[in-house]
């Protein structure tokens, strides 16, 4: 079957909105892990703490979401490891939590 010219137009506008959003995904994503080392670093955050981790998980994640559009090797292995190194980080939280509650 031949697709119309309309469809063609509607494709390629469709792709154009879609990709202008994975933009405002990665951007998004880039924010959150930018607030999240300022704050850790000038004190506000605690680096090891729950809402840091959780923060740096999202934007990496956000980052990595983006890269389905236009993959990018090095980005995706740095986004990668970041997001692995904080999920372990909040699953150690959540373990050492546990551990610590009294029985009952």
């Amino acid at each position: 079957m031949l697709s119309t010219d309309a469809e063609n137009k509607n494709g390629v506008a469709f792709h154009a909105r879609f990709t202008a959003v994975t933009r405002w995904i990665c951007y998004f994503g880039v924010a959150l892990i930018l607030i999240a080392y300022a704050a850790a670093t000038v004190g506000r955050l605690h680096p090891k703490g729950a809402p840091s981790l959780a923060i740096n998980f999202i934007g990496a994640s956000l980052i990595l979401l983006s890269l389905t559009r236009s993959f990018n090797l090095s980005a995706a292995i740095v986004e990668g490891a970041w997001a692995i190194i904080a999920l372990i980080g909040l699953i150690r939280l959540a373990f050492s939590r546990h551990r610590t509650r009294p029985p009952g």
